[in-house]
Parts: C-alpha cells; structure tokens; sequence
C-alpha cells in the first residue's frame, strides 16, 4: 500500500513524537517503582511533572528511555544510514558517561559490545525487558515508509541488548503504530496493527486489563495500547499511564512517542514544555528532522509502503 502526506506536517510530527517521550519520560520518572495507592497518597492525580523520585531528578529531567533513543538517533545521524556499530558506539559512550540510571540489561549488551564487539546480544529467556521498545522512536523514524526496512532495524537495534522475540514483536508494533500516526491515519487503523499484535502474540492481549505496568515488555505494551485507545488526547494518554506507577518513565515514554505522533505538537501541554531541558529539546528538534530526511523511502520519492490494512 502506498500512501502520501504534506511533508511540513510529517515533519511536525516526527518532533512532536520524540519530545513526547521526553516528555513522557521526564512526567512518570518520579512515580517509577511506585504502586498506585502511593501515588494517589502523595501526589493525588500526578498531573505535572515535579521531579524528584527514587532518582531525586530536577523537574523536566529525562532518564535512559529519551537517553538511548537520543543515542540511536546519533550513531544514525552521525553515519548517515543505518548503522549498528554507529549506534552501539553511541551507546558505550553514554554508558561511559555514568548516566543517572541504566537498566541492567542494557547495560550488560552494551558492556557485550565494549567488551567482545558483539552486535547481538544472545538469546536469553529472560530478555523480555522494555528496554529495546523503548529507544524505537529513532527507528521509526529513520524507516518512515519502508515496513520491511522497519521490521529489520527494529529487531536489530533491539538485539543490541534484547535478544528475545516478545521484545521484537513490541518494537516492530511500536513502529507501525508511529508510522500510521505520523502519516495522520485514524485510531481505528492504528487499532488493527494492535489486534495484529495480540493475534500473533495472544500474551499482549490488553482487554480487560491486568493493570500491571512493569518493565516487562508484555506488562508495558498492555499498559500504553489500553490508555492510548482509551485517552481522548495526549494529555489524558500520558497521565492516565504514569499513575499507574510501575515502570512509569518507560509507559511514559513510549505513550508519549505514539501519542505525540497521532495527536502532534499542538497537543503537547506548554506548561509540560516549560519545564522540560531545553538542550535536550533542541537536540530532539535537530535530529528528529534529520532522521526523516535520512529515510531511504521517503527520499526515493516512490511512495509509502505500509504493512497490509
């Protein structure tokens, strides 16, 4: 199938994407690890982003969810194409700058590569962490377009850390949803990529829902498609996932992506922007662009490939 859409506004919402999961990061990171009744006991709704946290974080800090995704966008950026060894290189760099979290298995495939130049981690029943779901964003927009080119780079930048195939069916999943949604199509087609989803992997199944949102990438995608299908706008979407507690920097995040590319910047509260790191929001801006204008479909001018309606 292919499909065409004004390029100002593809462009609006590849940033509005990447800032809505720094935005969604930097909201839930203080209500990470907590249980609902203990957000409610202290913060009521948790509406604003306020800071502080297990991570004691500066209100607008983001945490290894936008760091890694900046991180992929970088090695693509700096490469000019997909390029593991780019991106892994970007990687190891963060992980040498002490970050101020890091997941432990991020960490472990990224010491693989400092330590054995391994570009893919080993299979490991264990691996079915969020940890590779959540720095898609760049891959999606990189392979804006291109759904068998999407399918490849997800599984491969996941398999830097993640090497398990729940892990990969919520990446590629979480790249069509933000190609739809870039491309303006309506909730009830993003909605079939999602049935898609559960029908292969009937795990992912979010109806009724469990209300468990922790850093297992079953428990995460069932988190963010209920409240994305359910919310009427982003701010609903992201509030509504991050005081579920849990792991709410990565549900964060990763509602923040999709719902940032289907509702666009228009959307994204101010007052959420105001207190967001501007440096970070300007790196976001530059390379959101830059990875559109990398896109091999987009710049062949032969149209957009979608995966079957």
């Amino acid at each position: 199938m292919t499909f065409s859409c004004e390029p100002a506004e593809l462009r609006s919402r590849a940033k509005a994407a990447f800032i809505g999961l720094a935005v969604g990061d930097a909201l839930g990171a203080p209500v990470e690890f907590m249980t609902t009744g203990e957000i409610k006991a202290k913060h009521g709704v948790l509406r604003e982003i306020v800071g502080g946290g297990w991570l004691r974080l500066k209100p607008g800090q983001v945490t290894d969810d936008t760091d890694m995704s900046l991180c992929v966008a970088r090695g693509v950026a700096k490469a000019g194409e997909w390029n593991l060894t780019a991106i892994a290189e970007e990687f190891a760099a963060w992980l040498r700058s002490k970050p101020v979290d890091v997941g432990d298995t991020c960490r472990r495939g990224i010491r693989n590569y400092m330590l054995k130049g391994l570009l893919e981690t080993p299979f490991n029943q264990w691996d079915a962490g969020n940890g590779a779901a959540m720095r898609m964003l760049p891959t999606a927009l990189f392979t804006m377009g291109d759904d068998n080119l999407l399918c490849r780079c997800a599984v491969e930048q996941g398999h830097l850390t993640h090497n398990h195939p729940l892990s990969d069916a919520a990446c590629i999943t979480l790249g069509r949803l933000v190609h739809l949604s870039v491309l303006g199509f309506s909730k009830p087609r993003l909605r079939r990529e999602a049935d898609r989803l559960t029908e292969s992997h009937p795990t992912f199944s979010f109806e009724p829902y469990r209300g468990l949102a922790t850093g297992y990438v079953v428990d995460t995608m069932q988190t963010v498609l209920h409240f994305f299908f359910r919310g009427r706008d982003f701010e609903e979407c992201l509030v509504s996932t991050v005081n579920q507690g849990g792991d709410a920097d990565t549900t964060g995040a990763i509602i923040g992506m999709v719902a940032g590319a289907y509702y666009g910047m228009e959307e994204i509260p101010r007052r959420w922007l105001k207190k967001m790191d501007r440096q970070v929001l300007d790196e976001i801006d530059t390379l959101s662009d830059l990875l559109i204008s990398l896109s091999p479909a987009l710049r062949s001018g032969n149209g957009i490939l979608l995966p079957p309606a």
